[in-house]
């Protein structure tokens, strides 16, 4: 397993150098950029696993979802703009505008904290002693920050549903009424923000590499991709605590039209986790009984208020700002 993980880490590592030495170095030199080449490395990596995300969601699950739909596509226009914050996401635009906004802000704290004497500490290496052999491999190291990322991403999800004023950006994300696999990307700016810096910071506190970090991202997004895929598809009675699966995703995002709002107006209060089923029921959060609804936001309906949460990217954008700091009429 160790040997198969090292030659994909050095299959990616060609095909990076490759990229950035076939395009984007000559580009940058071209526009007189040559100072930001190290910079712009790291950007390759991240645009070359955009695209590879990509490849696959055009290669695997979107025959899955011609096959098997929960419904078919009627707003198309919607599902285009979805495609949009993907391609702003996966092709590394977002996560460029991260490093020159955040980058020396985590830099400095990461400072800070070390001429305080604050220890840096490896997770991995500290869990590694309990199963020589096993707990000490690449795959052991892999999966277990992947899980810690994965219960750090359901609290947050959470306190996005917990704290009005989150429930206002992330509403961005719930307010679309026609999910596919493009749906996962479908946020607010400012949101997505946070919670990257959230787990930036993780990701130096418990001592995460940076190429490691790129590669549990990369696994994270791609399998939400899956999860919200217009795709009938559950994975069984034990399967189901194992895996997010479309189909308990999709109740997460469920309007529940006759269900009454929680009192501070933020619905879908059950299926928060992001890719491992377990802290919903550890939590008591897991819903596997629900019908499958459509989805979207209660008051979207015009029974229900009709609220508009915005049609094209800006006003969305917009809107999810002005319900944040309490406007009215948005």
């Amino acid at each position: 397993m160790t040997a198969w993980i090292t030659a994909l880490t050095d299959a990616f590592a060609r095909l990076e150098q490759a990229l950035f030495e076939g395009l984007v170095q000559p580009l940058l030199f071209h526009l007189g950029l040559g100072n930001v080449l190290e910079d712009a490395f790291e950007a390759t990596g991240w645009l070359l696993v955009g695209l590879l995300q990509i490849a696959l969601l055009l290669a695997v699950v979107g025959p899955l979802e011609r096959w098997r739909p929960v419904e078919p596509v009627r707003d198309r226009r919607a599902v285009r703009l979805d495609i949009l914050y993907t391609l702003i996401h996966r092709l590394g635009l977002f996560r460029v505008a991260v490093f020159f906004l955040l980058e020396p802000l985590w830099n400095l704290l990461a400072a800070q904290a070390r001429l305080q004497g604050w220890p840096t500490w490896q997770l991995d290496q500290m869990v590694a002693p309990l199963w020589p052999g096993v707990t000490d491999s690449a795959l052991a190291s892999f999966l277990l920050y992947l899980l810690v990322f994965d219960l750090a991403d359901y609290l947050i999800h959470r306190a996005q549903h917990r704290f009005d004023w989150w429930w206002a950006l992330h509403a961005v994300h719930h307010g679309q009424r026609q999910m596919t696999m493009w749906s996962d990307n479908r946020n607010h700016l400012l949101d997505d923000l946070i919670r990257a810096s959230l787990m930036a910071l993780l990701a130096r506190a418990i001592g995460v590499e940076p190429g490691q970090f790129v590669a549990l991202v990369a696994a994270s997004k791609l399998l939400e991709s899956l999860s919200h895929a217009n795709l009938r598809l559950d994975f069984g009675r034990w399967g189901r605590w194992l895996l997010v699966s479309p189909h308990f995703h999709r109740l997460h995002h469920a309007a529940l039209l006759d269900a009454p709002p929680r009192p501070s107006g933020t619905p879908h209060s059950h299926n928060y986790a992001v890719l491992f089923p377990l802290w919903d029921g550890l939590f008591g959060t897991a819903r596997h009984d629900l019908p499958l609804q459509p989805t979207g936001i209660r008051d979207q309906w015009p029974e229900h208020g009709g609220r508009d949460y915005g049609q094209g990217f800006w006003a969305q954008q917009w809107r999810g700002l002005a319900r944040m700091v309490g406007w009215r009429g948005v």
